[in-house]
């Protein structure tokens, strides 16, 4: 359903009345960018010890976080009920509940029968309809990321968004007033829920203080490798924007704050929408699974606890580094030294513990990579993992280079949405190359090691006598 969007003229008007203070700054259309943030003079901070004044502050109550959520919730006994029912998962979902009541709230022409209307009501009027985020693009779109380290997470978290989106609709259908609000006529859907996932993904600040916040206004800044302006909180816990130490800025510059510079051009992409590659981190982060036939595969999994990834990284010396430390409890087994027990505890309940050459190693499953140095087989346990790693980064090269797009968007692909997957798949695919080369130079390295020369002989050996043995039986089968 359509929503009432309000121009961003209005939004000095909105200032004033929740006493948000701007001060010589305005925001203002940037090309390219959408809306930003721009001096209305010429601007110049002091040194660091200078006492600058802000150019932005928010006051405190404006800014929405898991803990605003509860305070709203304290004053709307109907809200309380619909959080209550779907469940306080989490400080996100929490921000994503209100705001899908806020959106509801301006679909539907008239007073809402329920819901309190508060700042994040209009101000939501205010935000783009489209984020450029690989959610919200479309399936043609989408197509661009295949081979990349996205298409997995993109679909994982789409995936996730369908869960999540189903359980409020069964949760919140059993009370009237919401049903009513929400679903009858269609007032919210799938597509605004995803769209609310990337508004916050895309807008949401790490306050010092009071952590993972969207802050009104504040938000609309744009990301700089080389920014000029930072954000935090003062005494009195209001947001403030302040510039950087020693910089000028003329009439008419965008002010802009800086997302990070430890993202991956794959993080960046994901969360807002455009790749920076003067502050992206050249490295990217692969899913792993355990072999099939592994009898121990859900065993393993179970001990890690965690989503088990490859994660590959260039230093700021141009080298290539990888790490992976399910791949090491991946490649080992019972012949190797490890074990699972199950052990019964006083209360009757059971539980999986780890071992490795006979110690409990459960609370160490991540750190097989030193577990296994005093072993005698290390260097051959190093080097089934790192065949298993450089043959996975392999395929992710094939997979990456067999999907390459042509070299145009088409005309169902955005163009913003072509740049950036081009450029996602040339910098991973760059990655992906140098890793591989790393790796073969290490693997090539352990096949010399006498230890590893000395085992695979004995293997040969033993599977030279198995064949002969077999070929033996075989001749000597009268049947």
């Amino acid at each position: 359903m359509p929503r009432p969007a309000l121009p961003i003229q209005d939004l000095p008007a909105w200032v004033h009345l929740n006493e948000v203070s701007f001060n010589q700054v305005e925001v203002a259309s940037i090309e390219g960018k959408g809306y930003g943030v721009v001096c209305k003079t010429d601007l110049s901070a002091g040194n660091a010890d200078s006492n600058n004044p802000a150019l932005i502050s928010v006051p405190h109550d404006l800014v929405l976080n898991s803990t605003a959520v509860s305070e709203y919730a304290k004053e709307d006994k109907n809200f309380r009920q619909l959080l209550d029912a779907v469940g306080r998962r989490s400080g996100r979902a929490d921000v994503l509940l209100f705001l899908l009541v806020q959106t509801a709230m301006t679909s539907r022409s008239g007073p809402p029968l329920v819901g309190v209307s508060n700042p994040w009501t209009e101000y939501l009027r205010f935000l783009p309809e489209t984020v450029l985020v690989p959610t919200l693009w479309t399936e043609d779109e989408r197509l661009l990321l295949q081979g990349t380290s996205l298409e997995a997470a993109v679909n994982a978290k789409i995936s996730a968004l369908d869960a999540e989106f189903a359980q409020i609709v069964e949760k919140s259908s059993d009370i009237a007033c919401w049903r009513e609000l929400l679903w009858d006529g269609g007032t919210v859907s799938f597509t605004d829920w995803i769209r609310l996932d990337a508004l916050y993904r895309s807008r949401c600040l790490e306050l010092p203080v009071h952590g993972e916040s969207m802050v009104p206004c504040i938000d609309m800044l744009n990301h700089s490798a080389t920014p000029s302006a930072y954000y935090d909180e003062n005494p009195q816990d209001d947001v403030v924007l302040l510039l950087r130490p020693g910089i000028s800025l003329a009439e008419g510059d965008e002010i802009t704050i800086s997302y990070g510079d430890a993202k991956s051009a794959a993080e960046m992409l994901f969360s807002y929408g455009f790749i920076d590659p003067r502050s992206t981190a050249d490295s990217l982060v692969l899913p792993l699974s355990p072999f099939p036939d592994d009898p121990l595969a859900k065993a393993k999994l179970v001990a890690f606890g965690q989503a088990p990834k490859i994660h590959v990284a260039r230093e700021s010396d141009g080298s290539i580094r990888w790490r992976s430390e399910f791949a090491y409890l991946m490649c080992i087994n019972e012949e190797d030294g490890l074990e699972f027990r199950i052990l019964q505890q006083t209360d009757g309940a059971q539980q999986l513990r780890v071992f490795w050459q006979d110690e409990d190693v459960t609370d160490r499953t991540a750190g097989f990579e030193s577990l296994i140095q005093t072993h005698p087989l290390a260097a051959i346990l190093r080097l089934r993992v790192v065949t298993v790693i450089q043959e996975h980064l392999q395929n992710q090269l094939q997979r990456l280079q067999s999907s390459t797009p042509p070299n145009r968007a088409t005309p169902l692909q955005r163009e913003d949405c072509f740049r950036a997957a081009l450029l996602l798949r040339q910098i991973e695919t760059r990655i992906l190359d140098d890793a591989i080369k790393i790796l073969e130079q290490e693997r090539s390295t352990l096949m010399k090691d006498e230890n590893v020369v000395a085992y695979l002989g004995l293997t040969e050996a033993t599977e030279s006598d198995q064949a002969v043995e077999e070929a033996s039986n075989e001749a000597d089968d009268f049947s």
